[in-house]
């Protein structure tokens, strides 16, 4: 779909994230028990609208979770089995999306992590230092789920993050900040995300460094980071453009969506009539929803 002409577009807001996994009943027990998700929907459904052939008639069980005021669905596709995510991705790759969890203390959050069998991304929890004036103080942690999806424990200090992260809580895990996408290009993914659908920039940083070599598993990265959010709601999308290592490996083209590499961005939006699947600069996944049809 071209979305050149699109500028009369606005996202409202990102209704959740949808990841694909390969043992839904596994996944549930990790979010629900690790991270504190509640299961709100776990239906059945199947799939005879798709113009791929191969998975038109599929049975996919889906699980609607919530954090918070977030939501994601995990979806297992029961008579297809997928790719895995490759044992070697990096966050660098382009296939690469995470979401970032806000935690109310890091210690405790990152303590009882490893009380699960997770797949530790950073070494140990991260604070961003003081010369990085846009993020520091700021905590955070990369894992990876059962699937190998990439997951974050973000803590804002007093200064940083929304005001809903710093309200009164005696909640260990809060809710989700952002997703967070590796691109190709700022500038062009800006023209999709900001100029096309309507969202505004909130915000950004340039990380580099011991601190974010630690964060990401990476010998010297550099990234330049923007932080984009809808009109409503406090669910973003984090733009993630590495200048070193540069040249991640691109996202399949023949990637599936019972593939478990498989992200899609559910997002409500209204001015425009032409809504459904699309794919941004970089080949992430977004499926439009006018607003009067949520």
């Amino acid at each position: 779909m071209d979305t050149s002409s699109r500028s009369a577009i606005q996202a409202q807001k990102i209704q959740a994230i949808c990841l694909t996994v390969t043992d839904l009943d596994r996944s549930l027990i990790f979010y629900t028990t690790a991270l504190c998700f509640e299961v709100i929907s776990d239906i059945t459904i199947e799939e005879n609208t798709d113009p791929s052939p191969e998975i038109s008639h599929s049975r996919i069980r889906i699980a609607t979770l919530k954090l918070g005021d977030e939501q994601i669905r995990l979806m297992q596709y029961l008579d297809r089995k997928g790719q895995p995510i490759p044992q070697d991705s990096q966050s660098y790759d382009l296939w690469f999306q995470h979401l970032a969890i806000v935690v109310s203390n890091m210690d405790r959050a990152y303590a009882h992590l490893q009380l699960f069998a997770i797949k530790p991304i950073s070494t140990s929890p991260q604070t961003i230092p003081l010369e990085n004036q846009e993020a520091a103080g700021t905590q955070a942690f990369k894992f990876r789920d059962p699937d190998r999806h990439p997951l974050e424990l973000i803590c804002f200090p007093p200064d940083k993050g929304q005001q809903k992260w710093h309200q009164a809580s005696d909640k260990l895990f809060l809710g989700i900040d952002h997703t967070a996408i590796a691109i190709t290009n700022t500038e062009q993914s800006l023209k999709f995300y900001r100029d096309s659908l309507g969202m505004h920039v909130d915000g950004g940083s340039f990380n580099s460094g011991e601190t974010q070599a630690r964060m990401d598993g990476l010998p010297d990265p550099k990234v330049q980071i923007t932080a984009l959010r809808p009109t409503q709601g406090s669910l973003g999308i984090e733009l993630l453009d590495y200048h070193e290592p540069a040249h991640g490996r691109p996202i399949p083209v023949a990637l599936e969506r019972y593939d478990t590499a498989y992200v899609q961005i559910e997002l409500i939006v209204t001015g425009d009539d032409q809504t459904g699947l699309i794919r941004d600069p970089t080949g992430h996944f977004i499926l439009l929803i006018p607003e009067s049809k949520n």
